[in-house]
């Protein structure tokens, strides 16, 4: 008996498996990075409703059979341990997740200028209710794309119809805003999640170059390498056993240095990351040098002021994929339970560590000009949370928390401000 699902509704349902804007794009780099591209190009265009996403890289590109089973929801391929894509579901969903067709164009010989290429329109699917896929149509951008490869091999990947990406209803000028805030949040996650690959520090893997809208993507690591204060904490590696794979998961502590260590107040503010330094402490998880969770502390402590400065790396490969519990979008990832009892003693060593060089700032610093530079509002902000922690801390020594607490509760409903530049 044949069980085949609604394509119009399936399809329809996998649009919201999880991804936002810039995890999509991300996950199409994977796929550009896996297929040794060493340059890779994304345009955001706006033109109202004929708007358009370009992801073109420089990989070795596919012939006609790949890119089909390329678009196949849960392709009929074999990953290999050290690539970034696992289900066969990532093109298609992620692309889907933001907009209403997407056309693959591919070129894999460098002499003949051969090039293959299929689109999948969703609204095709709803009224087929078949899973089939189109020529391209001459008429759109994704056909005028093909220009890309003209010279060399490579991968173009265009998004049309862009429901998701923008909303009907909006202004020219708001469609052009909305595509200028993306493209800024789509450099800053790039850059934060592919940071090793941009640095050429990913095991066996050439630097790689990205853009978006011509502006080079500067990577973001967390740890600060550069920074001469920094504390690097041993590094553990751990043998995990996982039904029938035997992995390693190593664990990397970094204490960054205080405020007044750092080697500029710019850089120090750069290093604050994209979520600020609060949020931005504790653990970043990184599956075959791709960076999949930055920050928080996977249940195993609060975030906490005083910690701020704390981060660690885990680093595993994909075969150890199902302990780690790692979703389709590769957004988030649980910690094991079987890793959890290793890592702990040396987290809490670490937060002490980071509460020392937090108390060592709020010595040093409270009342200098940080860095000699002129004090701004940021600087003051940056103080005010220094004097909330102190005040914080007064009360734990006093036993006075029950009465701080009145205190904080009064001030959020009558000037929830000060609650906020206190770090409360």
């Amino acid at each position: 008996m044949d069980v085949t699902p609604s394509a119009s509704r399936l399809t329809n349902s996998l649009r919201d498996i999880g991804y936002d804007f810039a995890s999509a794009v991300a996950d199409l780099v994977d796929n550009s990075i896996s297929a040794g591209s060493r340059q890779i190009d994304i345009e955001l265009v706006y033109e109202g409703e004929s708007s358009y996403i370009l992801i073109a890289d420089d990989g070795w590109g596919m012939g006609d059979d790949d890119l089909t089973e390329a678009l196949r929801f849960g392709s009929r391929r074999d990953y290999l341990n050290d690539e970034l894509g696992r289900y066969g579901l990532g093109l298609k969903t992620a692309s889907l997740s933001q907009c209403r067709r997407v056309t693959v164009m591919s070129r894999r010989t460098p002499i003949q200028r051969r090039i293959s290429a299929r689109t999948l329109d969703l609204d095709h699917i709803m009224d087929t209710d078949r899973w089939e896929l189109v020529e391209v149509p001459e008429d759109t951008w994704a056909f005028r794309a093909l220009e890309w490869l003209d010279s060399s091999p490579g991968t173009v990947v265009c998004w049309e119809k862009l429901d998701r990406v923008l909303p009907k209803g909006r202004s020219v000028g708001g469609g052009r805003r909305r595509i200028e805030s993306l493209s800024n949040r789509l450099s800053d996650h790039l850059g934060m999640i592919f940071h090793r690959f941009l640095e050429g520090s990913a095991l066996d893997c050439h630097r790689l170059a990205i853009t978006v809208n011509g502006q080079k993507v500067r990577p973001w690591n967390p740890f600060a390498p550069k920074e001469e204060a920094r504390i690097e904490l041993p590094r553990r590696q751990f043998e995990i056993v996982a039904g029938d794979e035997v992995g390693f998961v190593s664990f990397t502590p970094i204490v960054l240095p205080a405020r007044n260590l750092f080697s500029g107040i710019n850089e120090f503010e750069r290093m604050s990351g994209p979520a600020k330094w609060n949020r931005q402490q504790g653990i970043y998880v990184y599956r075959a040098d791709r960076l999949v969770q930055s920050g928080g502390w996977c249940g195993l402590r609060a975030i906490d002021e005083h910690t701020k400065l704390a981060r660690a790396a885990i680093d595993f490969m994909p075969e150890l994929d199902e302990l780690f519990r790692i979703n389709v979008a590769k957004m988030r990832v649980s910690l094991p339970v079987e890793v959890r009892p290793l890592i702990e003693p040396h987290v809490t060593d670490l937060c002490h560590r980071a509460q020392e060089m937090y108390r060592r700032d709020l010595r040093e610093g409270v009342n200098q000009e940080p860095l000699g530079t002129v004090r701004d509002e940021v600087t003051s902000s940056i103080d005010a949370q220094e004097i909330g922690a102190a005040i914080l801390s007064a009360s734990l020594a006093t036993k006075t928390t029950a009465q701080l607490q009145s205190i904080v509760d009064h001030l959020r409903r009558t000037n929830p401000n000060v609650v906020k530049r206190l770090g409360w």
